[in-house]
C-alpha cells in the first residue's frame, strides 16, 4: 500500500479525487484500481509542518537578546513540529508507521518549496521507507493520472532538497544574528524597535529607501513649452516648439518671446516622416509577469494574486501557479488546438475565433523545450470552466491568462507613427506626432493599456501652407522619479541584477531568479508592510522612517546589496545541480555573519541619521510609551499628540475632538516639526511635491481659522 502526502489539504483531496475513496479524519483512503493495486493513502501538510527550533533550544543562553552572545550558529539544525500543526504531523506520523504502507509518494508543489516541507516531515518522523516523488505541473485528471503513472525516483529531487534546507538554515543564520546585531545597535541610540534583516527583504528595502532618496533630493526646476494651433488647408492640427529636439525652454521671457513672434504668422509643412513599428503578442505568464500585469490592471497585491491563482490551480483550470517560465514544451503545445476548442465554446471567446494561426507548435517565442526548467508557463488547462461559477477576481485573472494563450495564435499589431514638422515665418520650428493601428493583429485580444498620447493628425503633405491660429504658453516643472507600486516592486525584485555594477554577478542574478523566487516575492512585500517598513497608499509603494534609519545603519555592508543574493544563488543553484557542497555553502556564512558582526560593532559609533527620519519614527510598541506633545489643539484646549498612523487630539475621549492630521497628505510625509510650527505658526514649511491630480505642486499646509481645516498656501500666494 502506498502513502501519498501532499503539501495542502485542497490538494490532497484533489489527487484523490480521480479515484474511489473512503474520507477518515486526516486523511482519505483510495480502494484498490489500476494504478494503486494495493489501494493507497492521501494525508497532507497544512504548509509548513515543521520549522526550525529558536536560538535557546540549542542554548538556554541564546534567548536573551545581546551582543556578547552573537553570533549565534548551531553546530546542527534541528526542526520541530509547529505547535498550532500537531494533529495533523501525528495523523501523517501514524500513517508513516502503518504496517500495510510499504512505499511513500511525495506529492508536494513540485519546486523547492514544496520539497522541502515533505521530506522534512518524514526526515523528523525518523520512519524511512522507500520514495517516490509525483511531478506535475497541473491539476487536472489527466496530469495527476499521468503523474501518478510516471512517478520521479527519490534521487531525482534530492539534490533540489539540499538546496532547499541549506537556503532555510542559511537564512536563520543571517535573519537571527544579524535581526539582533542592528537592533540592540539602534536600540542603543533610542530606536526602540526590532528591526528585522534578511537576505532577500533587506536589498529589497534598500532599492525602495534609494529610489525614495532620490525623490528627496531631486530639485525641481520650472520650463515652458510654445504651443501653436494651425489651420493648413483647412486642415486643423496642433504643434510644439522645438530646437535640437528639446521643446523645454528655461526662459519663460524667452518662451513668451518666441509665443510673440508666432501669432498669426504664415506656416509651411516642411516635413512629413512616417514610421512603422512591430509589436509582437506578449509571451506567456510566469508568476511574476501576471502578478506585474494584474496589479498595473487590477491593483491587486502580489500576495492577493497568487492567492487567487493557486485557487484556480486547485480547481485544476490553470496550470502550477509559482512558474518561472514563460515557454511551454511541445508536448504540452499539442494540447492547445483542445484547449482552446472548448475556449471557443464560451461566450466571452467566440468573437476571437478562428485564430489567425492554427498552431504555435513549431514557434520558438513560447514552445522552447530548452527554456522549460521545472514548470511551463501559467497556461489555461484543459478543465476549461463554466466562467459563471467563478467569482469576480478569479475570472478576472482567468480571462488574461485564456487571452494570453489565444494572443500567442495571433499576428503582431502594427503602428504607423507620423513626426509632422511645420515652419512658422521660416524660423521657428513646430513637431506635431500622431499615430494610426495599420494592423490590429493581437490588440484584438488584448487591447492596449497605454493611454493615447499621441493623437490622430489630418493627412498633411509636404509643402502644405496655411497660419498660426493661436499660440500660448505652457509651464511645467521638472518631475522626480517616480515610486514603485506593488506590481513594479515584483519587476524590480525579479530583475535585480540591473543594480549590481560586477557584470558577471549581474549575469548571475538575472539567470537565477534575481530578489527571492517566484513562490516567495510576495510574501516578502507582505512580510514588508507588516514589520512596518513600508506603507502602501493607493498602490504606491512608500517607505518608513524605520526603514531609511536601518539601511542608512547598514550603508555599504553586502547585506543591503543584491550581489550577496547573487553569489548566494549562485552556490544554491550548484547545490540542486549537484556541483557544491552544502557543507561549505554554511562555512562562508558563517565566515560572512562573523565579519558582518564586527565591523558593525566597530563602525555604529559613526551612524548619523536624519533629523526627519529621527522625528518620524515610530516605535511598534509607541502606545506604551509616553505620548510626545506637539502643541495646542486649534480645535479645543487639548494637545495634539502623535497616534501612530495619524496626529490627534488628546481630548478626544474625553471632548470627541476630531482634530487629526494625517501623516501623508498627496504623497507627502508630514514630520513631526511641520505639525508643531503649523500648531504655533499657523503655517508648515514649505514642502514640495504634493501630488495632484495632473501634476505636482509645492505649498505650505496652513490651519483655515474660517473652514476649521487644513488648506494649502500655495508657492506663489501670499498671507
Amino acid at each position: 500500500m502506498k502513502l501519498i502526502i501532499a503539501e495542502k489539504p485542497d490538494q490532497g483531496s484533489t489527487l484523490a479525487s480521480v479515484f474511489k475513496t473512503k474520507k477518515h479524519q486526516g486523511y482519505i483512503e483510495i480502494v484498490p484500481n489500476d494504478v494503486f493495486v494495493n489501494g493507497a493513502f492521501v494525508t497532507w501538510a497544512v504548509g509548513h509542518l515543521c520549522q526550525l527550533v529558536p536560538p535557546e533550544a540549542y542554548e538556554a543562553s541564546w534567548k536573551k537578546w545581546s551582543l556578547d552572545t552573537l553570533p549565534i550558529v548551531p553546530d546542527q539544525f534541528q526542526y520541530e513540529v509547529t505547535r498550532s500543526k500537531a494533529k495533523q504531523y501525528s495523523i501523517i506520523k501514524n500513517l508513516l508507521n502503518h504496517p500495510q504502507v510499504s512505499e511513500v509518494i511525495h506529492a508536494g508543489d513540485a519546486g523547492r518549496e514544496g520539497e522541502l516541507i515533505i521530506r522534512n516531515i518524514i526526515r523528523l518522523s525518523g520512519i524511512r521507507k522507500p520514495m517516490k516523488r509525483l511531478w506535475i505541473s497541473s491539476l487536472t485528471p489527466k496530469a495527476i493520472l499521468d503523474g501518478f503513472r510516471s512517478l520521479k525516483t527519490e534521487e531525482d529531487t534530492r539534490s533540489l532538497y539540499y538546496e532547499a534546507y541549506t537556503r532555510a538554515c542559511a537564512d536563520w543564520v543571517v535573519g537571527m544574528n544579524a535581526s539582533r546585531l542592528y537592533s540592540l545597535l539602534l536600540q542603543k541610540l533610542g530606536f526602540s524597535d526590532v528591526f528585522s534583516v534578511g537576505r532577500v527583504q533587506t536589498p529589497t528595502l534598500a532599492l525602495i529607501v534609494k529610489r525614495e532618496k532620490e525623490i528627496e533630493s531631486f530639485l525641481s526646476e520650472p520650463f515652458w513649452e510654445v504651443q501653436a494651433q494651425f489651420n493648413v488647408e483647412g486642415k486643423k492640427y496642433k504643434g510644439k516648439w522645438e530646437k535640437d529636439g528639446d521643446s523645454r525652454i528655461t526662459d519663460q521671457a524667452l518662451a513668451k518671446k518666441i509665443a510673440a513672434f508666432c501669432e498669426q504668422k504664415e506656416a509651411e509643412v516642411i516635413s512629413v516622416e512616417c514610421e512603422k513599428k512591430e509589436y509582437m503578442p506578449p509571451m506567456l505568464y510566469n508568476l511574476s509577469a501576471l502578478q506585474a500585469d494584474v496589479n498595473r490592471r487590477y491593483k491587486f497585491s502580489p500576495k492577493k494574486t497568487l492567492d487567487i491563482l493557486q485557487k484556480l490551480y486547485q480547481k485544476g483550470i490553470v496550470s502550477y501557479p509559482r512558474s518561472d517560465s514563460r515557454f511551454v514544451t511541445e508536448g504540452e503545445a499539442e494540447a492547445f488546438p483542445d484547449i482552446l476548442q472548448k475556449l471557443n465554446n464560451l461566450n466571452d471567446y467566440e468573437h476571437l475565433f478562428p485564430l489567425p494561426n492554427p498552431s504555435i507548435q513549431d514557434n520558438k517565442r513560447y514552445v522552447n523545450d530548452k527554456k522549460v526548467t521545472d514548470h511551463y508557463a501559467i497556461i489555461p488547462t484543459e478543465q476549461v470552466p463554466n466562467l459563471e461559477k467563478l467569482n469576480a477576481e478569479e475570472r478576472k485573472l482567468y480571462d488574461l491568462i485564456a487571452r494570453s494563450l489565444i494572443a500567442a495564435h495571433y499576428g503582431k499589431a502594427i503602428t504607423e507613427y507620423t513626426t509632422v514638422t511645420t515652419s512658422v515665418d521660416g524660423r521657428a520650428l513646430f513637431v506635431s506626432k500622431g499615430k494610426v493601428q495599420v494592423e490590429e493583429g493581437y490588440r484584438k485580444v488584448i487591447p492596449s493599456q497605454d493611454k493615447e498620447k499621441d493623437p490622430l493628425l489630418p493627412p498633411l503633405e509636404k509643402g502644405e501652407k496655411g497660419k498660426v491660429q493661436a499660440v500660448e504658453v505652457k509651464e511645467s516643472k521638472t518631475q522626480p522619479p517616480k515610486r514603485f507600486t506593488e506590481g513594479q516592486l515584483i519587476t524590480l525584485m525579479k530583475t535585480a541584477g540591473k543594480h549590481i555594477e560586477d557584470k558577471e554577478l549581474e549575469k548571475v542574478l538575472m539567470s537565477t531568479e534575481g530578489l527571492g523566487t517566484e513562490a516567495t516575492r510576495a510574501g516578502i512585500i507582505t512580510m514588508l508592510k507588516e514589520r512596518a517598513y513600508i506603507e502602501i497608499s493607493k498602490n504606491i509603494v512608500y517607505p518608513t522612517a524605520k526603514a531609511k534609519i536601518l539601511i542608512e545603519a547598514i550603508g555599504e555592508e553586502i547585506l543591503a546589496s543584491p550581489e550577496m543574493t547573487a553569489k548566494w544563488e549562485q552556490r544554491l543553484k550548484e547545490i540542486s545541480e549537484g556541483s557544491a557542497n552544502p557543507k561549505q555553502f554554511m562555512e562562508q556564512t558563517k565566515k560572512m555573519i562573523a565579519h558582518l558582526i564586527s565591523s558593525t560593532i566597530e563602525t555604529s559609533n559613526q551612524w548619523e541619521f536624519a533629523n526627519e527620519d529621527k522625528e518620524e519614527f515610530v516605535p511598534r510598541k509607541s502606545k506604551q510609551k509616553r505620548a510626545v506633545n506637539l502643541g495646542a489643539c486649534k480645535k479645543c484646549a487639548g494637545r495634539v499628540i502623535d497616534k501612530g498612523s495619524f496626529y490627534g487630539c488628546s481630548s478626544y475621549k474625553e471632548s470627541k475632538c476630531d482634530f487629526t492630521i494625517s501623516k501623508k497628505i498627496l504623497g507627502k510625509s508630514i514630520t513631526q516639526k511641520n505639525v508643531k510650527l503649523l500648531l504655533t505658526d499657523g503655517a508648515t514649511e514649505m514642502i514640495e511635491g504634493f501630488k495632484g491630480k495632473e501634476k505636482s505642486f509645492n505649498a505650505k499646509l496652513i490651519w483655515d481659522e474660517k473652514q476649521q481645516k487644513l488648506n494649502f498656501m500655495f508657492e506663489n500666494s501670499h498671507n
